[in-house]
């Protein structure tokens, strides 16, 4: 075992959660602020945008997020008429959720704004820092490969 003391802002774990809290910030006021969102709901709304129509069960796999908070979720996306609902036609008891009209012009707007926050946050990286910062993020989440940008 090591004698080095352990320090709390060294820990990955915590660098980690203190950068992604910081980093999300400034666009979290754009999504509540524009749209009255939290955070499981532009998370929702993304992955309808980026992936199509998909069930509630599809999107708590993708997103790592709790079933209870899709839910929720869903029936606030729903009642701001940016979801939409339907039957599969194999299986009655699953829904295929979709975005609306409306819903498609806010995903729009979000991803707009994604982008250029995402440009100012890593606008002091090099490409190669960047590169690496991804691959390595990925890995970290257990997550595949990404192409370029969904949106």
């Amino acid at each position: 075992m090591s004698d080095a003391p352990f320090h709390l802002p060294h820990f990955l774990p915590y660098l980690l959660n203190q950068a992604a809290e910081a980093a999300g910030q400034e666009f979290q006021a754009y999504y509540r602020g524009r749209y009255g969102m939290l955070r499981t709901e532009w998370r929702v709304l993304f992955h309808l945008g980026c992936y199509g129509p998909l069930s509630a069960r599809r999107i708590c796999e993708m997103a790592s997020i709790h079933k209870t908070k899709v839910s929720r979720a869903v029936a606030a996306l729903e009642a701001k008429r940016y979801l939409a609902r339907s039957q599969m036609a194999d299986d009655r008891r699953v829904e295929d959720l979709s975005l609306t009209p409306v819903g498609r012009v806010v995903f729009e707007d979000l991803s707009g704004a994604a982008a250029r926050f995402e440009t100012r946050l890593v606008d002091g990286l090099t490409p190669e820092e960047l590169r690496v910062l991804r691959r390595g993020l990925l890995k970290l989440s257990h997550l595949p490969d990404a192409p370029d940008r969904p949106f």
